[in-house]
């Protein structure tokens, strides 16, 4: 008897010696480990909807504003928005790559997309139906690929955006700064928000942020945030990290998670 219960311990601790390396070695592997805080964030937190809601709140009252003063532009007037965690939650996405492991692709973000499946981010259809009553246009400058076109104007339009067609929704050709088509919107109106999660959406001058991670580039224009430029929030992704990962060579996602603690400011930082 004593024979068989230190058999069936030794056998019980090599199953679990062994178990555990693959354990280890599958969160190792997992290279969007670094997107579990920020989606849940995004997902659970009512801070997040909270802002979402303030964003939007400051885009009414600066349309207000805006329509109040005497214009000498005798244009149409409108707001301009990107799509992506700016009108539409697609943090499901971000859920999915986490469950999978699997870095993003073009061919995995156009399987979500094909399914139209995006809810709406808090206050955002609100805004822009009342926009809408107040005789704005809505456009919607984003860069998703020409490719999505159709499936987003179907989610959009799901959903009961204002002017979700082909002639309001503008989609990525060859470059996605987005500059050239804001110009195309400004031949016809006058653009009086533009609302988005990255700097990109507002003016290509906050682009650059190889010096000081464009921080002082944003300072220059702080007058215009909660005016003219309505920021949401996005900590899952965005044009903000490239910088935090800039490298000679593609890296592997342990030299990238080295990169991102690495920029973190400490005790020793201040």
């Amino acid at each position: 008897m004593r024979k068989l219960f230190f058999a069936l311990a030794a056998f019980s601790i090599l199953i679990s010696s062994c178990s555990k390396p693959q354990d280890s070695k599958k969160q190792e592997n997992n290279q969007n480990e670094h997107l579990v805080m920020a989606t849940l964030w995004f997902q659970r937190a009512s801070e997040c909807r909270a802002l979402y809601y303030q964003a939007f709140n400051m885009a009414k009252l600066s349309l207000d504003n805006q329509l109040l003063t005497k214009s000498d532009n005798k244009k149409p007037k409108a707001v301009v928005v990107d799509i992506d965690e700016t009108v539409l939650d697609n943090s499901p996405f971000e859920t999915n790559s986490i469950r999978s492991g699997k870095t993003f692709t073009s061919a995995a973000w156009k399987e979500w997309t094909d399914m139209a499946k995006a809810s709406a981010t808090p206050g955002s259809l609100e805004f822009l139906k009342y926009a809408e009553s107040k005789g704005v246009e809505t456009f919607y400058i984003s860069n998703r690929d020409t490719s999505a076109l159709a499936k987003t104007i179907e989610n959009l339009t799901k959903l009961g955006f204002p002017f979700a067609d082909e002639k309001h929704v503008l989609l990525k050709t060859k470059t996605s700064i987005k500059t050239e088509r804001r110009n195309r919107v400004l031949e016809t109106h006058e653009i009086l928000i533009l609302a988005g999660d990255n700097l990109g959406d507002f003016d290509e001058f906050l682009e650059d942020r190889s010096t000081d991670f464009g921080f002082s580039k944003v300072d220059e224009r702080q007058a215009e945030f909660g005016q003219r430029f309505i920021v949401l929030p996005n900590p899952m992704y965005g044009s903000w990290e490239k910088e935090v990962l800039k490298s000679e060579r593609k890296l592997d996602g342990f030299e990238k998670e080295n990169l991102r603690k690495k920029q973190l400011i400490g005790y020793e930082e201040l």
